[in-house]
């Protein structure tokens, strides 16, 4: 099975998805996570999907 056949394998990175905070922690972009296809809920910084962690649900963007 190819790694982009497996339905839980994340989409490769390239240098343009994430970048490092000053701790060290990869910060994923709003790029990288539209390639990945769906919302995690963890309440990603750069989120495109619109997921309100306070809310813990996904809210239009107005």
């Amino acid at each position: 099975m190819a790694p982009m056949d497996d339905p839980y394998s994340s989409p490769p990175l390239d240098p343009e998805d994430f970048y490092r905070s000053a701790e060290g922690y990869i910060i994923f972009t709003e790029k990288y996570l539209l390639k990945r296809g769906y919302c995690c809920k963890n309440g990603c910084k750069h989120c495109p999907y619109g997921f309100d962690r306070k809310a813990g649900r996904i809210v239009p963007k107005k």
